[in-house]
């Protein structure tokens, strides 16, 4: 009797272990990894994030339209991990004074412009929102609607300035963060 028990405890561990799996390996292919950097005079910016799609959704809008991402409410950035951000020198970004290294960035979508923040808080994963008392920073940063629908959520960066623009394009939203060297 014991041994049946305990085989059957192994075979029901082993079929969950199987489901998490598959689950993981689901959301990664759903919104697969990317990642972005850019060394411009000495100032190199880094991103990695994750990449989801429209996929007919809307992704912006009220919570009464059933935005998938409602103006107003915390957004990582991507999909699966926190997307971090991290600069090797001391920078202003968007004309703010951050300190060299790694950090959560997360977004408050609005209609005409996103709160961008800089978080000390790393490696979460999902959709939970962050210790907002570690907090860096917070900037706002006027939006474009594009004419041209972005189907894959895309961070890229650009020569800017003696700096660096972060370029966050996803839907039928684009917002630029400048990033210059101190």
């Amino acid at each position: 009797m014991k041994k049946k028990i305990i085989i059957g405890v192994v075979a029901f561990v082993v079929l969950l272990a199987i489901g998490f799996a598959y689950l993981n390996y689901r959301n990664r292919t759903l919104s697969p990894s990317g990642k972005t950097e850019l060394t411009v005079n000495g100032l190199t910016v880094s991103i990695p994030y994750a990449r989801p799609s429209v996929r007919g959704r809307l992704i912006f809008g009220t919570e009464g339209q059933n935005a998938l991402q409602p103006y107003g409410k915390y957004w990582r950035l991507g999909a699966n991990e926190s997307t971090e951000i991290t600069v090797n020198k001391d920078v202003d970004f968007n004309g703010q004074a951050v300190k060299a290294g790694t950090y959560r960035m997360y977004a408050v979508p609005g209609p005409d412009s996103f709160d961008i923040a800089l978080n000390s808080e790393l490696g979460k994963w999902g959709a939970m929102e962050p210790d907002y008392s570690l907090d860096v920073l917070h900037t706002k940063v006027p939006v474009e609607h594009l004419t041209t629908p972005v189907e894959q959520y895309t961070i890229s960066m650009v020569e800017a300035d003696g700096g660096i623009n972060v370029v966050l394009e996803f839907s039928d939203v684009k917002f630029i963060v400048p990033v210059r060297p101190q």
